[in-house]
């Protein structure tokens, strides 16, 4: 039975998210009308919105009736996230993301540099109005390591040593700990501490899997479906885990083509480097491995009790999987 995202992942959460989704509008009005207009497209521009919905979930999963103040955590952690990618956007100097224009494509740097401090600062600002100690620590800490991963990932750049578990360090900031503040916040906000360290353990790994998933689709997806251009990653050279992977598949020839590509970047060789990677097995190891997380993060799920909103859970993180089936 294939999962629809609407039906079996949404629908729980419907009423709450619409009810986030206008707090977040509301959270990014500003009296400087730039801000307010380059927030108003990032956050527009943004995809199915699924860290929110994964805190809407975990919030209801947790037994919390009234969830007022886990949609207002859910709105901040989406302002988070697109400052997060405004950043993102401006250091990898992309200029699509999700097939449209970026802000710093659509304005310029430092304006996109300065709104993404706006969002993040707008967030906390926001954050401090739940009146919750705990939930702060857990968020000024969780920021202070996302922003180490896009450091780390930046330091990792033409590196063919990289190793995995350095990947997975760099992908742990970079994407599964805000999936872990959602869902952990979440269980904080619902006073349920006993799910606190499932859900972040759930959400930990389904990051992991999630970001995985993303950079097996870099070789396997066209730029339509993928609303950025393939080889984005390797003309950075950014070591991701199909090229950690092929690099130990590979011997001779193929093996240094692929080491220098991420050592010099650049995009002469990408034709062979993705066929290098699709042939040597490493997108089959990437599979496994994204499998493995997957199952991980189901394992921790049987923490909850049974409900519709684990349910749905459950089916985001097969949907994710789905992707590369």
């Amino acid at each position: 039975m294939a999962i629809d995202f609407k039906q079996d992942i949404l629908a729980p959460v419907a009423s709450d998210f619409a009810a986030m989704d206008t707090f977040i509008n509301e959270g990014i009005t500003s009296k400087v009308a730039l801000v307010m207009a380059v927030s108003k497209h990032v956050v527009e521009a943004g995809g199915k919105r699924m860290r929110p919905i994964m805190c809407l979930l975990a919030a209801k999963a947790c037994g919390a009736e009234d969830i007022e103040r886990q949609r207002k955590l859910a709105a901040i952690i989406e302002m988070l996230h697109t400052a997060t990618l405004v950043h993102d956007d401006v250091v990898d100097e992309s200029g699509l993301r999700r097939g449209r224009p970026t802000a710093n494509a659509t304005w310029n740097n430092q304006t996109a540099v300065l709104v993404g401090d706006f969002l993040i600062s707008r967030a906390f600002d926001l954050l401090v109005d739940l009146n919750d100690m705990t939930l702060l620590k857990d968020f000024s800490t969780g920021t202070c390591e996302i922003a180490e991963g896009e450091v780390l990932q930046l330091q990792a750049q033409h590196q063919p040593e990289t190793t995995e578990q350095t990947y997975l360090d760099i992908i742990h900031g970079k994407t599964s700990r805000l999936f872990e503040l959602a869902t952990e916040g979440a269980a904080i906000l619902s006073g349920t501490p006993q799910y606190r360290d499932p859900l972040r353990i759930f959400a930990g790994h389904f990051g992991n899997a999630f970001q995985i998933i993303d950079d097996i689709l870099d070789y396997t997806s066209d730029a339509e479906t993928l609303g950025k251009n393939i080889g984005d990653d390797l003309m950075e050279g950014k070591p991701t885990l199909p090229l950690i992977s092929a690099l130990q598949k590979t011997t001779d020839e193929e093996h240094e083509i692929v080491r220098r590509s991420i050592a010099t970047g650049g995009t002469t060789q990408l034709e062979r480097v993705i066929d290098i990677v699709q042939n040597c097995g490493a997108l089959d190891y990437c599979r496994q491995r994204a499998t493995e997380e997957t199952e991980s993060a189901l394992q921790a799920l049987d923490a909850l009790p049974h409900s519709e909103y684990r349910q749905a859970l459950i089916n985001l993180t097969q949907l994710a999987l789905n992707r590369i089936q």
